[in-house]
């Protein structure tokens, strides 16, 4: 029994004496992603893609607002029959307008995974290989950590980011900023 005990404790302090040797860093992965300039074509993609997707809707729903509006004005000279029919008519519009909204949604969302997959993965295999590189044992996601002492770990991020063609001055900052200004300028382009 002593035994066990004594070579279960050498276990412990061999796997402790190891975890000192280990090398850990941390990578600022969301930054890296919106960064890429992938993102930025995907980004454009799906804009392009939800602005047809609008206009399609907004043609359904001028179909469907001119139908509705003769319904109201000459309704009471049509017979039952006529009224029931453009009733009909009316209703099929709307839940084509429905279901079309629907499915426009779910392809823009399988859309989105689509272009997102492959730079998420190109993004995970870059900060893998740095890593390995440098005979990282552990690499977190900055985001999540409560704690980061910068001596102890290893910030891959700017690696991360050259090794992506990502240019040295572009910050998160600036991108929400130019997202800000291009929804502004559609927003007034809708408006007028």
């Amino acid at each position: 029994m002593k035994k066990i005990l004594l070579i279960a404790a050498m276990a412990v302090m061999s796997v402790a004496a190891s975890a000192q040797d280990l090398k850990w860093a941390y990578v600022d992965f969301n930054e890296i992603i919106m960064l890429m300039p992938e993102m930025d074509e995907a980004r454009a993609t799906l804009e392009e893609n939800q602005k047809t997707n609008e206009e399609i809707l907004v043609a359904m729903y001028d179909e469907y607002q001119t139908k509705m509006q003769q319904y109201q004005q000459k309704a009471e000279s049509w017979t039952p029959a006529i009224r029931e029919s453009k009733e009909r008519e009316i209703m099929e519009i709307q839940s084509r307008f429905e279901q079309t909204q629907q499915s426009l949604q779910v392809e823009l969302q399988q859309l989105q995974q689509n272009l997102q997959a492959p730079i998420y993965e190109k993004a995970q295999a870059t900060v893998t290989d740095l890593a390995k590189a440098k005979g990282i044992a552990f690499v977190f996601e900055k985001a999540s950590l409560l704690y980061v002492d910068p001596a102890q770990g290893i910030d891959l991020t700017p690696e991360a980011r050259t090794a992506l063609n990502i240019p040295a001055d572009r910050t998160l900052e600036a991108l929400q900023a130019e997202l800000q200004a291009a929804a502004q300028a559609a927003a007034a382009a809708q408006a007028q």
